[in-house]
């Protein structure tokens, strides 16, 4: 992610949360802003991002060409100021293994195999990273949640094997007030690097 890409990206977190409301989740409102800073650091002042001393990526899918033909490409180079946006995925680290805290497609390019791009280039990000696993919380009955990722490899992960960071993601969730239907977490082993 180019911080040229910033207001898109919070464009498109803020349109694929609406999806939810149409499913009839109520969610609390929501800055994808602190999203960013949580994954890849504060802006510092001379406009530079602050490592937050962990591993963190942001990874945005562009609409291929500029056009809307239903082709994306995950970190092209179209459209600098992130105006050909069109998904983004947030990794971080957790317990020592990647933990992807958001897929966001926006609901004009979805149904287009960028959810699935992102997915596939978040998986081949964090294996260059070094991480042999990818964790997620997700709702578990949301067809484009638990039952999607389940379809590409990813198994509940019962609450005996979560570590530490993982079981205070969950409680950081709650304390949002995300948990408005039935939430899981899950895991997906990775081939090594």
């Amino acid at each position: 992610m180019r911080e040229s890409d910033v207001p898109r990206v919070v464009e498109v977190s803020l349109a694929a949360d609406g999806m939810f409301a149409d499913a009839g989740l109520v969610l609390p409102p929501d800055d994808p802003r602190e999203l960013l800073t949580h994954v890849l650091g504060a802006v510092g002042p001379d406009g530079q991002r602050r490592s937050p001393g962990r591993f963190g990526a942001v990874l945005v899918a562009e609409e291929a060409g500029g056009d809307t033909d239903g082709t994306g490409s995950t970190g092209g180079t179209d459209g600098a100021d992130g105006a050909g946006a069109a998904g983004l995925a947030a990794l971080v680290e957790l317990d020592g293994a990647a933990h992807l805290e958001q897929i966001a497609v926006h609901p004009d390019h979805g149904r287009r195999g960028i959810g699935r791009a992102l997915l596939d280039a978040s998986c081949a990000r964090v294996r260059e990273a070094g991480f042999t696993a990818i964790t997620l919380t997700t709702f578990r009955d949301l067809e484009w949640n638990a039952p999607w990722y389940t379809r590409h490899g990813f198994r509940e992960l019962p609450r005996e094997a979560w570590g530490p960071g993982l079981a205070e993601q969950w409680r950081a969730e709650g304390r949002a007030g995300i948990a408005v239907a039935p939430r899981i977490a899950m895991r997906r082993a990775l081939d090594a690097p």
